[in-house]
């Protein structure tokens, strides 16, 4: 299975590329918010892309999917195991950066979901049951155009808190016990995200 590409630039289309790599041509949907991260991008420049290889009884020709993260590859997976949201759909459907999209799933804005392409009433009330309370992590992913400057350490273990406890279910103290192991763990930590990361590993351990 194909999990991420490295190699050059052949062609640019609207919802695909063709990408060089080990002499080899491979066509790679995109969806919107990836194909718009690589517009500064010529013909012949190098391209690295995970890669979401999807392949069925029903669908035997694989389909490629590229993003420029692992973690948004990860959440297309569980956004393609929503009733009605195949492969295809779900590219036309990511209009929105993945941040953004998480997050409306945890605070239940269906209207912000019903202004992804091709989702209607029903498909939104569809994500809503099958994702609420498993996406908040998505929703930490980095803002592409924020500055990487040094956020302070309050900041960012107060946000992954409030996800813990206001989405997630935990108490209070829960949280924050779970913040400082995660933090014991790695003290090179620095943002909110890399901390979710940690909290995650420490409790599947």
């Amino acid at each position: 299975m194909i999990g991420y590409l490295e190699g050059k630039l052949l062609r640019k289309e609207e919802d695909r590329i063709l990408l060089l790599a080990n002499q080899v041509g491979y066509e790679i949907l995109l969806p919107v918010m990836v194909r718009e991260s690589i517009d500064s991008k010529d013909t012949g420049d190098e391209l690295s892309l995970y890669i979401y290889y999807h392949q069925t009884e029903r669908q035997p020709k694989p389909i490629l999917i590229g993003f420029n993260l692992e973690v948004e590859r990860e959440f297309f997976g569980h956004f393609i195991s929503v009733e009605d949201i195949g492969p295809i759909k779900a590219v036309q459907a990511l209009t929105a950066p993945v941040r953004d999209i998480a997050r409306a799933i945890e605070s239940r804005d269906m209207a912000y979901l019903k202004r992804l392409k091709g989702i209607g009433n029903r498909t939104a009330q569809k994500i809503l049951a099958t994702l609420e309370g498993k996406v908040a992590k998505f929703a930490l992913i980095r803002h592409p155009d924020r500055p990487q400057e040094a956020v302070p350490v309050e900041d960012f273990t107060e946000q992954v808190q409030e996800v813990l406890v206001k989405q997630l279910g935990h108490k209070v103290r829960e949280a924050k016990v779970m913040i400082k192991e995660a933090l014991e763990r790695n003290s090179t930590i620095s943002t909110a995200e890399e901390l979710f990361e940690e909290v995650y590993r420490g409790e599947a351990t």
